[in-house]
């Protein structure tokens, strides 16, 4: 890891020696500096919150804190403090800054309350600090949420600050009715953590709208807001990248225009480590060249006794404004990842009754053994290349253009670890001719009890990639036919994806599943290379997943305001699927039907009604949304290959969102609908049909339904004092299906209850100013992971967990500390699987601006 941080130190160390070439002004002049503090307030004084401050003529300035205080440095001189806003008269205050001193400028005061200016230039509701007040990438059009039929969570940045939290994976336990199952496996194509949402596999699958994979856990260094998108939505954002649930969507953070560093570092439990920095700069004096930059080096370690994780994110963006018109915006976002076994998963070779355990203390895990060595490790990258081009055609219609290139790749080892029963294990590793008859002893004991073993098994990827190139151009339009406004998009969108991975391995051995003399160590990198050798794949050792595929796709919505209180929305998508078919390493196409070429279009149409009985506070709502899946070709009763129907997710949904209190409460409560047909299921074939060698015979007709309730709320209910809270329920079943499942949960749904709260206090101004404390907590119920007639059932139980953390927060710099998993909570998640999960953790963190 040495390596890798060196490169680290060394790339920031360039682009900052670039900077300080490119501007001079802002870097080189800090001996000639002297400071600029001062205090903001609305005409109703209220505390001005995120306005930005700046010295005319020049590229200083920043952006007022909590308490709407700012501070920042400048080159000596006389100068004049800017405020401007739309509609609002400018504010200009003189000033002096002397080298090397501080200089207060009294109060200033907008003309303006900021109810008037939240639409223009606040960047969120300054009473309620975690709201986000529009949302471009949710409808492809700019709607506040009463506007917008469909339901979506905003987790901002500025939460994620306060509760520090530096994952994108941990900043969603703040969205009511996702949980996430799998911690990222780190291998190229997997997209990241598993998440459910709404009884459905979800995962972070989109950057600002359009595709952006990731492969290990995500830094959030770059992360302004993350966008949890419920039911399907494939009219806007396709089949490709989102699930029936919905999508998460990651919105990265851009350019501004006045000098800004921060340099954060962070230390905690379990070996925790990282540095972090957030450069802005205007390039240009007339500020119509923009960069930022952030980055951050992570090392941790585990709660168990093996377990590791180096990574480093590097993000920089550049926006140039060139001319009145045209703004064009460049970025790169790069994951670089080294692991080694941070979570296990457990996968069951046995089910339940077979092995006679129906929950995790029947197998009498030790919670803190890893069961492996840290030698055993992967190595993975995420590499996402976006530009934006933003043009205004006129004063109603503007063109956005989006070409992105995203790509995964991953090399290395992959524990998986099996549980079986005594029975299945000796039986495994006794010695058998080629009859099957035995010639000699298992290795391993036959101990008391019927589930002692594990088969430690590696699922090592090599070379593995996954690229997509998606080009997408949007026009949207906000203009009246008559008295009745239009709000509108049309788009077009081209994704092609590239797969080459490439899954080797197998099992490496047995070891007890809990014993006070057996080395776990020993499944070590030794041992997984003797097991796989010197490895080059061919098409007898390895499981290639080789494609390429392209989608062709056209798409229209429309928001129509009948009224100023009542508005429709509806919206259309046509996509055209092309494959290849799927290859072996050697370039040979795959036998069977999944190797087989074929393409197919689908349409997926989308409704919206909205009434506010009370204006911009108190919405009505009711929607319908569609989502559909290429199931690909298939082998039906008959032996035939056959291409399926679309498989297609329909949703209905109705609720209420308010916006009330002047901002103070802000909420939505929704029941939903969603059914899933045309599922693949297993059949029997037919009299005298001849089923092709390796298939199985299907039928199209499987159907699944899921309904639920859910309620989230971010309010301020007096001044200091925030709440974020959530509460999810599904109920999700196989209506049609396997007779062994049908009518059973699927064990892919996660928990049917989810709730989750956070509560942050800051001591008023007259107390101990920017001194904060919170205190929040995440529930889930019980959770089937598997669940058939035959096998069993086996349920991962309940768990709540809560975190805290205290800040003091001032305009130059932040001090805080967190504990994650307050009570050292023993629990589980998983799909299929069990996955422990971690313990008690203290994280300490400090940030100085200059």
């Amino acid at each position: 890891m040495k390596n890798t941080q060196l490169k680290f130190i060394k790339t920031i160390a360039a682009v900052l020696t670039l900077l300080a070439i490119l501007a001079p002004g802002n870097i080189l002049a800090q001996n000639s500096r002297g400071t600029i503090t001062g205090k903001v307030v609305a005409a109703n004084n209220e505390e001005a919150d995120g306005v930005s401050i700046g010295l005319e003529g020049t590229t200083y300035g920043t952006i007022t804190n909590k308490a709407g205080e700012f501070s920042f440095r400048a080159p000596a001189g006389s100068y004049s403090i800017v405020i401007s806003y739309v509609g609002v008269s400018p504010v200009r205050v003189p000033v002096t800054v002397t080298a090397g001193r501080t200089t207060a400028v009294p109060q200033i005061a907008i003309q303006a309350k900021l109810s008037q200016l939240s639409d223009v230039n606040i960047i969120a509701s300054r009473n309620n600090r975690f709201t986000a007040r529009v949302s471009v990438d949710a409808a492809k059009i700019p709607l506040k949420p009463l506007e917008n039929a469909q339901v979506y969570t905003t987790v901002t940045g500025e939460l994620l600050r306060e509760q520090q939290v530096f994952s994108n994976d941990d900043a969603l336990r703040n969205a009511p009715g996702i949980q996430k199952m799998w911690d990222a496996t780190g291998r190229a194509g997997d997209g990241g953590a598993y998440f459910t949402m709404r009884g459905f596999v979800v995962q972070t699958n989109l950057r600002n709208g359009v595709a952006g994979l990731v492969t290990a856990a995500s830094d959030a260094v770059n992360t302004e807001k993350l966008e949890v998108i419920k039911g399907p939505s494939a009219t806007l954002f396709g089949s490709t990248l989102t699930s029936f649930g919905g999508l998460i969507n990651r919105v990265t953070k851009k350019p501004y225009e006045s000098f800004g560093l921060e340099v954060g570092q962070t230390v905690g439990s379990y070996n925790l480590n990282r540095t972090s920095i957030d450069l802005n700069t205007p390039v240009t004096k007339d500020k119509n060249v923009l960069f930022r930059l952030n980055a951050a080096m992570n090392n941790t370690g585990t709660f168990q006794n093996y377990g590791k994780a180096n990574a480093w994110t590097f993000a920089p963006t550049l926006t140039i404004k060139a001319n009145d018109r045209l703004t064009i915006t460049a970025e790169a976002e790069l994951y670089y990842n080294k692991t080694s076994s941070l979570t296990p998963f457990f996968f069951f070779y046995n089910q339940p009754n077979a092995l006679g355990a129906y929950k995790p203390s029947d197998l009498r895990f030790d919670y803190n053994q890893a069961y492996v060595n840290d030698d055993v490790t992967q190595s993975s990258r995420s590499t996402n290349y976006m530009a934006q081009a933003n043009f205004k055609l006129s004063d109603k219609f503007t063109s956005q253009t989006l070409v992105t290139s995203t790509n995964s790749f991953s090399n290395g080892n992959g524990p998986y670890f099996y549980l079986m029963n005594d029975a299945t294990a000796i039986d495994v590793t006794t010695p058998k001719d080629s009859t099957g008859a035995p010639i000699g002893p298992s290795p391993l004991a036959d101990l008391p009890g019927d589930n002692n073993y594990i088969m430690r098994n590696n699922q090592a990827t090599f070379n593995s990639r996954l690229r997509g190139i998606e080009i997408q151009e949007n026009i949207n339009g906000d203009f009246k036919i008559g008295n009745v406004r239009n709000r509108f998009v049309f788009g077009l969108d081209y994704l092609f994806q590239n797969s080459r991975q490439i899954y080797y391995g197998g099992p490496a051995d047995f070891a007890p599943i809990s014993s006070s003399t057996f080395n776990y160590g020993s499944y070590n990198k030794a041992l997984v290379d003797a097991a796989n050798g010197n490895f080059v794949p061919n098409d007898f050792n390895s499981f290639p997943y080789i494609y390429k595929k392209n989608t062709y796709s056209a798409y229209l919505s429309d928001v129509v305001n009948l009224t100023d209180q009542l508005l429709v929305s509806a919206g259309v998508r046509i996509d055209h699927f092309r494959t290849n078919g799927t290859f072996n390493v050697s370039g040979l196409r795959v036998e069977g039907d999944g190797g087989k070429a074929f393409n197919q279009t689908g349409f997926s149409p989308k409704f919206g009604l909205i009434y506010q009985p009370i204006k911009d506070e108190l919405s009505l709502f009711a929607n319908y949304q569609n989502g559909f899946n290429n199931p690909g070709i298939f082998t039906n009763s008959r032996g035939e290959a056959t291409i399926a129907k679309l498989q297609n997710a329909n949703q209905l949904e109705a609720g209420v969102k308010v916006a009330l209190f002047n901002g103070k409460l802000n909420g939505t409560v929704s029941y939903y609908n969603i059914k899933v047909t045309n599922t693949l299921i297993g059949t029997t074939a037919e009299p005298g049909a001849v089923i092709p060698a390796g298939a199985t015979p299907q039928i199209q007709d499987g159907a699944q339904r899921n309904k639920g309730f859910e309620a989230d709320f971010i309010a301020n209910p007096f001044t200091g004092f925030n709440v974020v809270a959530g509460f999810a329920y599904n109920e999700s079943v196989l209506i049609e299906g396997p007779a062994d499942s049908k009518g059973l949960r699927p064990n892919t749904a996660g928990s049917p209850y989810l709730a989750n709260f956070y509560l942050s206090y800051r001591l008023p101004a007259t107390a101990v100013k920017g001194l904060g404390v919170g205190f929040g907590g995440n529930y889930a119920s019980n959770n089937k992971i598997l669940n058939t007639y035959s096998g069993g059932t086996f349920e991962l139980p309940e768990y709540m967990v809560f975190n805290a953390n205290a800040f003091y927060d001032k305009a130059k710099y932040r001090v805080g500390l967190a504990v994650n998993n307050l009570l050292d909570k023993q629990y589980y998640t998983g799909y299929t699987t069990i996955n422990p999960q971690r313990l008690r953790q203290f994280v300490l963190s400090a940030s100085y601006k200059f």
